[in-house]
């Protein structure tokens, strides 16, 4: 394993655990070199799930890119790294009970606004903006409507 901030390639392994999912195992790795310490994940390999975009394109799913598109909506929010990977694993989870081989992107989008609903509103409205492209304040209106509205019905 190459250390991401040296880029040594030998490291020792301080500590080992399941993920609450069981699907995965999360191990913290320290460089033998700098010595920071950095964490890893192994999971099962399985046949790629292919993402079909909404030009038609298909692509193999990217987990990294669920974590980017986390992290963006969730930027200077409370939201913890952990918070974000939990989730980028839920929708995974979710995924692959749902889809066998190929998954829209559109299904992908819904799924992680379900998630970030419950998460943090402002991340929410910023991932639904992008996701939905709204095109003018009216659509973004209504999106806040909706939200208040299930907020009044809790």
């Amino acid at each position: 394993m190459k250390c991401p901030s040296c880029s040594y390639h030998e490291t020792k392994v301080v500590d080992s655990r399941l993920s609450s999912d069981a699907n995965s195992i999360r191990r913290r790795r320290e460089c033998l070199k700098c010595e920071r310490r950095f964490t890893t994940y192994e999971y099962v390999e399985e046949l790629p799930l292919m993402v079909i975009k909404r030009d038609g394109r298909r692509q193999p799913f990217d987990r990294k890119k669920i974590i980017a598109g986390l992290v963006k909506a969730c930027e200077k929010r409370p939201v913890s790294v952990e918070k974000m990977e939990e989730t980028a694993t839920e929708v995974e989870r979710v995924i692959q009970k749902k889809y066998d081989r190929e998954v829209d992107s559109k299904d992908i989008g819904e799924i992680i606004m379900g998630i970030l609903a419950t998460l943090d509103e402002v991340a929410y409205v910023r991932f639904a903006s992008v996701y939905r492209q709204f095109r003018d304040v009216n659509q973004f209106m209504q999106e806040l409507k909706g939200m208040l509205d299930k907020e009044k019905k809790k």
